[in-house]
Order: C-alpha cells, then sequence, then structure tokens
C-alpha cells in the first residue's frame, strides 16, 4: 500500500500550511516518504532548483520526474497516482469541480486575511480584518453544511479535498485566535465548523501533521524578522 521512502521526497518547512495539507494526503493514503526539512530564510540549492519560479514549499519529487511544487496540484497528482488508497476528490465531476472553487476561495481568502491581520500595525485596522474573517468564517459553515450534508467531513463520512485544504489551517487559526483574542470558529457563528475542527485535530492521519504553537512562533517571528515570500 506504502511506497519506499527514496520514491518521494517532500521539501517543506512544518510550520507551512501547504506543506501540511500535502502531508495530511501522504498519511491519508499511507504513502511512505522522505521528508526534507528547509529553512526559508535561507533556501537551499535543491529548493532554488526544484521550484526556480517561485522559490516556495511545498515540492514534490517522485522518482526521477520533474519536481511537482503547490499543494493542490500535489493533493491531486497523489490522489491520481494512487486513487485506490483513501480517495480525495469527490468522483462526480460537478462536484469535484465546486470543491476546487472553494479551495480557491480558501487559499485566496482565509489565509491572505491572516497574513494581513499580522501586518496591520493599528488596532482600528485589526478589528475591521477580524470583522472580514468572521465574513468567511460564516461563508465556510455554509459550504461545509452544503458538503457535508448532515455528515462528520466536507467529504461526507471520510475525509475529503476541502476537509484538507482548510484543515492545514487549524494550527494557524489557533494562534491567530489566541493572538488577537477572538474566535475564528465559535459555537454561535459556525457551529457544525467548531465540532468539525475537533474531528480534525484528533484525527490519527492528521494530529500529528498540525503544527503546534511553538513552531508557529518561531516561523511567525522569521517572518517578522525576514519577510520571505509565502510558502503556498
Amino acid at each position: 500500500m506504502g511506497t519506499s521512502s527514496s520514491e518521494i521526497k517532500l521539501l517543506g518547512t512544518a510550520a507551512s500550511p501547504f506543506v501540511n495539507r500535502v502531508q495530511f494526503v501522504l498519511s491519508l493514503k499511507s504513502i511512505e516518504y522522505e521528508y526534507i526539512d528547509e529553512n526559508l530564510a535561507c533556501k537551499s540549492e535543491l529548493l532554488l532548483k526544484s521550484n526556480p519560479v517561485y522559490q516556495k514549499v511545498p515540492v514534490l519529487i517522485h522518482e526521477n520526474k520533474p519536481p511537482l511544487p503547490e499543494s493542490l496540484i500535489i493533493i491531486e497528482y497523489l490522489d491520481e497516482i494512487y486513487p485506490d488508497v483513501h480517495p480525495i476528490l469527490p468522483s462526480d465531476p460537478l462536484i469535484r469541480a465546486d470543491n476546487r472553487f472553494w479551495a480557491n476561495y480558501i487559499d485566496t481568502k482565509v489565509f491572505p486575511l491572516y497574513e494581513e491581520l499580522r501586518k496591520t500595525p493599528e488596532k482600528e485596522g485589526k478589528e475591521a480584518i477580524k470583522k472580514q474573517i468572521m465574513e468567511v468564517s460564516q461563508l465556510l459553515e455554509e459550504a461545509f453544511l452544503k458538503f457535508s450534508d448532515g455528515k462528520p467531513y466536507f467529504g461526507g463520512d471520510k475525509i475529503g479535498y476541502l476537509d484538507v485544504v482548510l484543515g492545514c489551517f487549524l494550527g494557524w487559526t489557533k494562534f491567530v485566535e489566541k493572538h488577537n483574542e477572538f474566535m475564528i470558529f465559535d459555537e454561535v457563528k459556525t457551529p457544525k465548523l467548531l465540532e468539525w475542527t475537533k474531528r480534525i485535530w484528533s484525527h490519527e492521519a492528521l494530529k500529528d501533521a498540525i503544527p503546534g504553537s511553538e513552531t508557529l512562533m518561531n516561523f511567525y517571528m522569521m517572518l517578522m524578522k525576514y519577510k520571505p515570500p509565502r510558502a503556498a
């Protein structure tokens, strides 16, 4: 079921949610791999050579094939080459397309707002961004109700594409909540997503890949100091 660690290598950094989501899929599919930790403040020649366009993580290297950057592309690739173990994307083309729409929304709205909150020094500006984050969380609640259809995950009974795409941000969500004194998912606005977050946190395949607060704080301090391009 697995593949040998020499066949698949993942270039990443532990605090990157985009790397984490690839790790989620590798874990769900029981794929063995070699993890190569990158220091984004001082990028390796391997990373620069593997992803010369964006110079970001994650990058997947599969045997002697060309390196593959960008987390969503990597996930779909893994799903296509290992279709029989825990399929990630829905089989129905329309539902699959709808999943991709929401994945794009999550990546262009959720994390950028977290970043904007980090970069905004004044209180008034932060409050405005918090309001935007709350609006996004309520839209995500509606999306969850639609896709889950009363079941535990976006993917229904099993973790699917959007569970992985959004679930990778839970470490940073908790970090943002703690350091900005507000709740992104709560019992009033997003009760179903709050229950969902608990399932993701405790899921055997995912819990070890969600970075802890110390890892995130170290990465946060590096971002404040070096301001490297974000991992995506």
